[in-house]
C-alpha cells in the first residue's frame, strides 16, 4: 500500500499562491483517476486540480477561502495494489520480534476452564429531560452530521428541542421534530424566524468585493443619465437580422444593441480620447489608449465578470457581435482565459430587460468611464405636435470626476445619443 502526495501546482501567471474555492472530496472518499479534487482561483481564472491516481483520500489541507502557497501539500491519497511505497510514503512499521516457544517438557497441564459469571444487568437509563431552550440568536449545538441532515431536510435547528448533553441536538431530536410535523399545528399562525445564516465571502465574490471597494473608495463618481430614442436603430437591427443566409453572411451572428453601442463608442472616443484611459492615481499619470478594449460586464453563476472585446476600433458590427457572444459563453461556462477577463480600457454595463430606468454603474478601476445600458421600452414621446409611441432607452454613464469634467461627460453621452438615434452615422467613415 502506497500513499500519493498532491501539492498545490504552479498555476502559471507567475503567481506564488492561489485561493482555494472548492473542495470536491473529503477524507475517506474513494476517487478515480482524473476526477476533479479541488478548484483554486488566481485573478479571475479558476483552475481545477484532477486526481492523478485511483485511491482513498487520507488527508486534506485547507478550507474554502484559504490562500495557499504553491507547493503546499493539500491532499494525500492511499493507493491500492502497490507493494513498495513511493518517495512520499510514510515508512512502514517494523515487525514485532517473534515470541520464543517454551520447551514442551516445561509446559504445565492446562487448567480447567473457568466458569464465566454473567455480567450484572445494566442499569436502566432514565430518559434525559429536554434542555432549556437556547437564547434567541444563539447558534444551536449539533454535530456536522446532524447539521447536514437538517440542511437537506430544510429544518431550522433553532426550532428543534435539544435533549443531548449541554443542549446538543441529536438525530433522535430531528426524528421527533419530523414526527410532530415540523412543530407546526393547525391554526398556529405565522411563526417568527430568528435564523441567521453566515455565508463566507470567497473566490470570485471576494474579488468583486475588493474591486468594488477599491473603485468606490478611490474614484469620485459623477453619473450622467440621458434618454435615447432607439426606434430607428431597432428597425435597422431587425432588418439586418432578417436578411436571408448566403455564402457571404451564413455565419453572421444575431445582432443585439451592444455591437451598435460599441461602434458608437469607438467613434465618440475618436473625438474625446481622454474617455478611453486609465488613471494611475498612485503615479499621478493618465494613460490614454489608441486601442479601444471594451469590457462587457456579464453575470455568471459564479458572479460578475468582465470579458474584454479587444480592438473594437478594428471590428465591424458583426465582428463585435460575434466576439461578444463567444466571450459571454466562455464566461458563463467558466472557460474564459485570464487574458480574456482583463485589460479593458472602458466598460459597458448592461442588465438587458432587467436594466431598470436608471442605474449608477461603478467604474471598473483604473478606467475613467463606464456606460450603463438601461431597459428598452415603448414610451410616449412628444414630437412637437403630439405624443407618439417610440422605443426609448436610457444611458446611465459614470465618470471619474478627477479627470473627466461634467461638461466633457455630457458631450460624450450626447454624441452617443446622436449616433444611436441616427444609426446611419455609425457606418459613415470620416
Amino acid at each position: 500500500m502506497a500513499e500519493r502526495i498532491i501539492k498545490l501546482p504552479d498555476v502559471g501567471e507567475g503567481v506564488a499562491e492561489a485561493e482555494l474555492v472548492e473542495w470536491h472530496v473529503q477524507v475517506g472518499d474513494v476517487v478515480q483517476e482524473d476526477m476533479v479534487l479541488a478548484a483554486v482561483m488566481t485573478g479571475k481564472a479558476t483552475v481545477e486540480i484532477p486526481s492523478p491516481v485511483e485511491g482513498e483520500v487520507t488527508f486534506r489541507h485547507g478550507e474554502v477561502g484559504d490562500v495557499i502557497a504553491t507547493g503546499t501539500v493539500i491532499l494525500k491519497i492511499k493507493v491500492a495494489g502497490q507493494d513498495a511505497p513511493d518517495e512520499h510514503d510514510e515508512p512502514e512499521s517494523k515487525p514485532e520480534p517473534a515470541v520464543a516457544v517454551e520447551p514442551m517438557q516445561e509446559r504445565m497441564a492446562p487448567e480447567p476452564a473457568a466458569v464465566e459469571t454473567p455480567p450484572p444487568p445494566k442499569p436502566v437509563e432514565k430518559p434525559r429531560a429536554p434542555a432549556a431552550p437556547r437564547a434567541e440568536g444563539d447558534r444551536p449545538l449539533a454535530s456536522p452530521a446532524v447539521r447536514l441532515r437538517a440542511r437537506e431536510a430544510g429544518i431550522d435547528l433553532r426550532q428543534v428541542t435539544p435533549t443531548g448533553p449541554a443542549g446538543r441536538i441529536t438525530h433522535e431530536d430531528l426524528d421527533a421534530f419530523l414526527e410532530r410535523g415540523s412543530g407546526k399545528t393547525v391554526g398556529a399562525g405565522l411563526q417568527p424566524n430568528t435564523s441567521i445564516q453566515e455565508v463566507k465571502v470567497v473566490g470570485l465574490r471576494r474579488r468583486i468585493a475588493q474591486k468594488m471597494a477599491l473603485a468606490k473608495s478611490r474614484i469620485p463618481h459623477i453619473t450622467y443619465v440621458e434618454e435615447v430614442d432607439m426606434t430607428a436603430l431597432e428597425e435597422l437591427r431587425a432588418r439586418l437580422n432578417a436578411q436571408p443566409g448566403g455564402a457571404q453572411n451564413k455565419d453572421r451572428p444575431k445582432l443585439t444593441i451592444l455591437p451598435f453601442l460599441m461602434r458608437a463608442m469607438v467613434k465618440a472616443i475618436g473625438e474625446q480620447p481622454g474617455i478611453n484611459a486609465h488613471f494611475d492615481d498612485e503615479a499621478g499619470v493618465i494613460r490614454q489608449f489608441g486601442a479601444v478594449h471594451i469590457g462587457v460586464a456579464a453575470q455568471t453563476p459564479a458572479g460578475l465578470v468582465v470579458p474584454v472585446v479587444r480592438h473594437a476600433e478594428a471590428r465591424d458590427i458583426f465582428d463585435c457581435a460575434r466576439e461578444v457572444a463567444r466571450l459571454s459563453d466562455a464566461a458563463k461556462n467558466g472557460t474564459a482565459q485570464s487574458e480574456e477577463l482583463s485589460g479593458s480600457t472602458i466598460t459597458i454595463s448592461s442588465l438587458g430587460a432587467m436594466g431598470g430606468i436608471v442605474s449608477t454603474p461603478v467604474i471598473n478601476h483604473p478606467e475613467v468611464a463606464i456606460v450603463g445600458v438601461n431597459k428598452l421600452a415603448i414610451r410616449p414621446h412628444w414630437d412637437g405636435t403630439q405624443f407618439v409611441p417610440r422605443k426609448m432607452m436610457n444611458l446611465s454613464s459614470s465618470f471619474d470626476h478627477r479627470v473627466i469634467d461634467g461638461w466633457d461627460a455630457a458631450v460624450f453621452v450626447q454624441r452617443l445619443k446622436t449616433l444611436l438615434e441616427t444609426p446611419a452615422l455609425i457606418f459613415v467613415e470620416e
